[in-house]
């Protein structure tokens, strides 16, 4: 079965075929956890795709909260990416040096939030692109300003409020992409928070599972991604939002139902960083 939106995915392939095309514009969105203790833009800057820009998820963002990586305003998302020369007549590809599952996802949601369609992930990422001596560089990107409008679509983005409220109503289906261990509570957060355990309610799917380990973290096909959800009680016809500890990995998620034709999947944006200190929160 082939995806139903395979246009949101492609494959290393069909972006070396593409490299230098004045319609494309490819993007570097490289992202470390806290305990990384590595900087994302100084491998940019070492080894990138040629062409490609880097996308700062800590800077391009809202720096009014303390949350991590929260959306910016599509006034400051608009200034940002317009001076990385991602404009709207661009079709943008993602990749990260992780395969795609810690930033390249993130950046297509935000790019889908604030009414970019014509974005995808590189499937594999970095590590598949080098691993079959791609072409790489150190060149200096230096990107002419476009002009990008955006708009947010707010029913692609829920707030504490909204999660909280759904407890009781359980109008949503949230789904937790965190490892069993932090999800039960017994392991550590990267970001570390008062409390621990999950939403209540919430359904635990790690975000990995969506994916082929030994094929540098590429999507598994449509109906593997569909029987997963299946097999942990998702009903991809009534409302979904992932949840991790950022809203990093949840994009994992929501980039997997888009692939399968689920367009509506949203990302609860504070994630546990935010739900494990909320002084109104609970946990299970």
């Amino acid at each position: 079965m082939e995806y139903e939106k395979s246009d949101a995915l492609v494959s290393t392939d069909w972006l070396e075929k593409h490299l230098g095309s004045a319609e494309l514009s490819i993007v570097d969105a490289t992202y470390y956890l806290p305990n990384d203790e590595r900087n994302a833009e100084d491998d940019y800057r070492l080894r990138h795709i040629p062409g490609a820009v880097f996308f700062n998820i800590d800077k391009i963002c809202d720096s009014t909260v303390k949350l991590p990586h929260m959306l910016p305003s599509p006034e400051k998302f608009s200034l940002q990416v317009s001076k990385l020369g991602l404009g709207n007549g661009k079709r943008i590809v993602v990749y990260d040096s992780s395969g795609g599952f810690l930033a390249a996802c993130r950046v297509w949601w935000m790019f889908s939030i604030f009414g970019h369609k014509e974005v995808a992930v590189l499937d594999g990422g970095l590590p598949k692109w080098n691993h079959e001596k791609r072409p790489i560089s150190k060149d200096e990107v230096k990107p002419q300003e476009q002009h990008f409008s955006a708009r947010k679509d707010y029913k692609l983005v829920k707030n504490v409020s909204q999660i909280i409220e759904n407890i009781e109503r359980k109008k949503i289906q949230v789904i937790d992409a965190r490892t069993p261990g932090r999800y039960n509570g017994d392991d550590p957060e990267p970001i570390p928070t008062k409390k621990v355990g999950h939403i209540p309610g919430s359904v635990n799917l790690p975000f990995p599972v969506l994916l082929n380990p030994k094929d540098h973290f590429t999507f598994k096909s449509a109906d593997a991604i569909k029987a997963i959800f299946d097999d942990v009680g998702i009903d991809l016809n009534k409302p979904i939002a992932a949840s991790c500890g950022s809203g990093v990995t949840a994009a994992v998620i929501t980039f997997a139902l888009h692939l399968i034709g689920n367009a509506e999947g949203a990302i609860y944006d504070g994630s546990w960083a935010e739900w494990g200190n909320h002084p109104e929160t609970k946990v299970s």
